[in-house]
């Protein structure tokens, strides 16, 4: 294989994402720990070193031949926790058996890494919040404001800050390491979290959020369209730069029966809305991994403009949502993780082939799992998988259209989420603020103010993807 393999199983994905009938249909599994198995790895080796998690991937992708995969699924570098003193995950080696999945640990509602009366304090200057407050409370080796500065402390920023950015730089090594030893792309780039989900995962939890509900609306509403400017600059920087690849939203406690229908509404649609229709005028599809169940709330979906999402089922019935949606967006997975981990080999070859006749038809599907495969899946199922979607995936007519052009009208602003605080998304210390305390600028100061810029940029993804991605 060549790079002609490469640019094939690209134009086949790209064909798929934008709802079109491409050659067969893409096979893109979201392997995570099962790519430890598959290398002959345990769950420690690929969440501790990321290099084994990178080169897990590359076997995987070599031995199948998929058409995209994630180039660590896993995600977690188990280090950086390590070096923060995380409170709320557990990781294989580390607390768990080497063999174990990484794990979150939700603390009790009275215990929570917020306080129900915090919110306005969140919602006054979220990136303040996480410096003075989150940060001190979750991870175990930050000293909070008043509190003595500790050796311990100053290694833990310094330390943690270095180890997110040479993961990221890695990453993007490891994309190019899976084009040129395996011809596979990547399937995804850019991360994103409802605002309603940073409150409900990592602020004040689940309980705490289903109470706050009740208890005060209104400021748990200030509170998340106040964290709307930061998740939208969060996916924008970590967005495909060629805007070929989707940012992936991982959505998780926004759906029935977790909040019921009226709060959707009211708290958790009209704060993502606007986020996934400005990414959508900058040219990026969002990936809506919607894990658990979702079909109460196809209909808000549908409000989007088409081709703007890629809708991916987990537990929610993908003949129906190919039924209700597949006019407008494309549909990925839906095939159920117990069949892959413990059915035969025949039923996992049965269920496929009656995803291809009635899901990927006229095409806009691409073949996954519904939910990420650890390391429970069955190497077998998943080599039933991949063949039978290879084996009878293929279109007799192929449109090879290209992915639909953004037909949203943009706002006269330039902007769906407004953002007019001090201290906007992006920015950690506004240069105004710290320009007065420095000597009189005799050259240009537009080139000191860019560099300082560059590296605060630095240190308020550092911030934010400690609570979106770590």
């Amino acid at each position: 294989m060549n790079d002609d393999t490469y640019a094939e199983r690209l134009q086949r994905y790209r064909v798929a994402m934008a709802n079109g009938t491409p050659d067969r249909i893409p096979i893109r599994p979201f392997v995570a720990e099962a790519t430890a198995t598959i290398a002959g790895m345990t769950c420690q080796d690929v969440t501790q070193d990321y290099e084994k998690a990178f080169e897990a991937v590359r076997v995987a992708a070599k031995k199948f031949g998929w058409d995209a995969v994630v180039p660590n699924m896993v995600y977690v570098w188990g280090l950086i926790p390590q070096l923060m003193g995380t409170r709320y995950l557990a990781i294989p080696g580390v607390g768990l058996d080497a063999n174990n999945c990484f794990q979150y640990k939700e603390p009790p509602e009275d215990q929570a890494w917020m306080r129900s009366d915090e919110y306005q304090a969140l919602a006054a200057d979220p990136t303040g919040f996480l410096l003075e407050t989150w940060m001190p409370r979750t991870q175990s080796r930050v000293c909070g404001p008043g509190q003595s500065n500790t050796t311990e402390n100053n290694l833990a920023w310094l330390k943690g800050g270095m180890a997110v950015m040479q993961y990221f730089n890695a990453l993007g090594q490891a994309v190019q390491q899976l084009r040129v030893e395996c011809q596979t792309p990547a399937a995804i780039c850019g991360i994103l979290k409802s605002p309603f989900d940073i409150i409900a995962d990592k602020f004040r939890g689940y309980l705490g959020m289903t109470y706050d509900l009740f208890e005060r609306p209104a400021e748990v509403m200030a509170a998340v369209e106040a964290l709307m400017p930061h998740m939208l600059e969060v996916a924008k920087a970590s967005a495909d730069p060629d805007r070929v690849l989707p940012v992936t939203i991982w959505m998780h406690r926004g759906c029935v029966p977790l909040i019921n229908q009226d709060q959707f509404d009211r708290f958790y649609w009209p704060t993502l809305k606007p986020i996934i229709e400005e990414l959508w005028a900058d040219g990026h599809q969002t990936l809506f991994y919607a894990e658990g169940k979702w079909h109460h709330h196809w209909d808000a979906f549908l409000e989007l403009p088409a081709g703007s999402i890629i809708v991916h089922c987990d537990q929610d019935d993908v003949f129906e949502a190919k039924k209700k949606l597949g006019h407008k967006f494309a549909i990925s997975g839906g095939i159920p993780n117990r069949l892959l981990s413990f059915a035969d080999a025949d039923d996992v070859r049965r269920f496929c082939k009656k995803v291809i006749a009635e899901v990927a038809v006229d095409g806009g599907y691409i073949a996954d799992a519904g939910a990420i495969m650890q390391n429970d899946t069955s190497i077998e199922n998943l080599r039933v998988m991949t063949e039978t979607f290879r084996d009878f995936g293929t279109y007799s007519q192929s449109s090879g259209s290209m992915p639909v052009e953004s037909s949203i009208a943009k706002p006269a602003n330039g902007r769906y989420v407004g953002d007019e605080s001090d201290r906007p998304a992006g920015v950690v210390q506004p240069w105004a603020a710290v320009r007065q305390d420095w000597p009189e600028m005799t050259g240009d100061e537009s080139v000191v103010r860019s560099s300082w810029q560059g590296i605060d940029a630095w240190a308020y993804a550092f911030l934010w993807h400690m609570v979106v991605s770590f």
